[in-house]
């Protein structure tokens, strides 16, 4: 029997609630390690939103910093589950550090007015005030004080955290490790911003690069050390205090500020390195800015995180990590190397494939290969059929291959017939990034769904990127397209979740 436009319309909005609440079941075990990017947007042709939020769930991203709190940034990645952090801007620091009620407006405008579609879960007060903007710095307290006073207001001071990244140059002595200790002139400000992390259960924001240690030690650090290359016991350096063994950089300065928050009295304070990498090209005097090094440090980098390792002074407990950054930035001032951190260019080309093989599927960065959409194994049933709906209907695939006699008719279930449906839209999107999800029940693959007669489509688009596609517009309405109705249809059905969820008072 054929569905109705409405009956349709309302099998795709339970399918969806129901996919959203098994997803916040699996939220309650919080995650304890976690591996995302920084996103830049120095770029001469800076992507699209929705572009940057397809690149990001190709890639199994789930965890980003953005350097401001751009809207349509944060309406591209509602609904998704990404865990954003926003970041108030140096330039607007004096403002919100001297007003709490500009600091509340901040709050309102960039945080409360997309939360919780978007799954904003903290908030940076500036970036590395203390070197960059010295000025600012008596006010930098009271900064994040004023906004985390704003979220509290809002009863959102236990969802979202509020910090500020060091850098790691304010760490004097910073070998051997447990030496290690702020800057004293320094402390006037570092004493108090502890106080308030430790007070408010949040983390310190750690920025840690390895490459400028390595750059700047005249020889003495060896390049494996900073690449997080397996050294011989007889290269390990060894912290004559506490007889720790370091095998690379990045753990020595992750434990450095730790020993230096513990000189200060503070010992329970956790560390999220909120920026680190390694850049793939340089200058003549950055002979070791390569793509070969900056895939040897993220790829290393991402295992040592992932297989939560931890660091000698805490062994075990796992350093979550933004990578800097998500795209090389064209318009970055100063030498070469500033403007080739990324992992991707602005049309979503790697610039170098990670060599993660038995890490899964975070940060794979490679879509160059021959790849096919197809439905999940042990996916809904109902979510598949009303994905293949959506598909033959408003995704205008050509679905008669379908049809009983044709030769993609058998097997004849939703798994094989979702299959085929899906594949068909993700090659007639040009493969773009996230147009293989329908909900949650696809995924790209390398496996070719082919069978018997059923040959499924094995075209790659310009440079297997997403560059062929015009992406949607942030305010297209319902009379844009077929696919901004179906959209629409799974925005309504977002709102209608967190209607109920508030009205059952369940907070995540």
């Amino acid at each position: 029997m054929e569905l109705t436009a409405m009956e349709s319309q309302m099998g795709v909005c339970v399918s969806f609630l129901l996919l959203i609440f098994s997803l916040l079941s699996l939220q309650a075990a919080a995650e304890d390690v976690f591996v995302g990017v920084n996103i830049g947007t120095d770029l001469s042709v800076m992507p699209h939103p929705t572009q940057v939020v397809a690149l990001l769930k190709a890639q199994q991203i789930r965890h980003v910093r953005l350097y401001d709190a751009d809207g349509g940034m944060l309406m591209a990645l509602a609904n998704t589950g990404i865990q954003v952090m926003v970041s108030v801007p140096n330039e607007q620091l004096l403002g919100i550090g001297q007003s709490n009620s500009t600091a509340a407006n901040w709050v309102n405008h960039n945080v409360i007015a997309h939360y919780p579609a978007t799954n904003i879960s903290a908030i940076s007060v500036g970036s590395e005030v203390l070197t960059e903007l010295p000025n600012a710095a008596k006010i930098l307290v009271n900064a994040m004080k004023y906004i985390h006073s704003a979220l509290v207001a809002s009863n959102l001071d236990h969802q979202i955290k509020v910090s500020t990244p060091l850098s790691s140059s304010i760490i004097l002595d910073s070998f051997p490790p447990s030496q290690a200790f702020f800057n004293a002139s320094l402390d006037p400000v570092i004493v108090p911003l502890l106080g308030f992390l430790q007070s408010t259960n949040s983390f310190l924001m750690f920025n840690v690069y390895p490459y400028y240690d390595y750059m700047q030690s005249d020889g003495f650090i060896l390049l494996d050390y900073a690449l997080l290359k397996p050294l011989p016991s007889n290269k390990e350096a060894v912290d004559s205090n506490t007889l720790l063994r370091y095998t690379n950089v990045f753990d020595a300065l992750v434990d450095a500020a730790y020993f230096a928050m513990a000189s200060l009295n503070f010992t329970n304070i956790p560390i999220v390195v909120s920026e680190t990498g390694w850049p793939s090209k340089g200058g003549a005097t950055e002979p070791d800015a390569t793509l070969d090094n900056a895939n040897t440090y993220n790829s290393n980098l991402i295992r040592h995180v992932l297989n939560k390792t931890g660091t000698p002074k805490h062994p075990g407990v796992a350093v979550s990590t933004y990578i800097y950054e998500l795209y090389n930035e064209d318009m970055k001032p100063g030498p070469i190397s500033e403007k080739n951190w990324g992992l991707f260019d602005a049309n979503g080309k790697p610039i170098y494939i990670l060599r993660l093989t038995g890490s899964g599927l975070v940060l794979a960065n490679d879509t160059m290969n021959p790849t096919y959409c197809a439905a999940k194994e042990g996916a809904d049933s109902k979510m598949l059929q009303a994905a293949l709906d959506w598909a033959c209907g408003p995704g205008r695939v050509d679905c008669s291959a379908l049809l009983q006699g044709q030769p993609c008719y058998e097997p004849d279930n939703v798994m094989a017939h979702a299959t085929y449906a899906f594949n068909a839209y993700y090659h007639q999107m040009g493969k773009a990034s996230g147009s293989c999800d329908f909900n949650g029940v696809a995924a790209v693959t390398t496996s070719n769904p082919s069978h018997g007669s059923c040959s499924f489509s094995e075209s790659v688009g310009r440079n297997g990127t997403m560059a062929n596609i015009t992406a949607p517009s942030m305010n297209s309405t319902k009379s844009d397209s077929s696919a901004s109705d179906y959209e629409y249809n799974i925005l309504s059905c977002a709102l209608m979740m967190f209607g109920a969820l508030l009205g059952g008072s369940i907070w995540l």
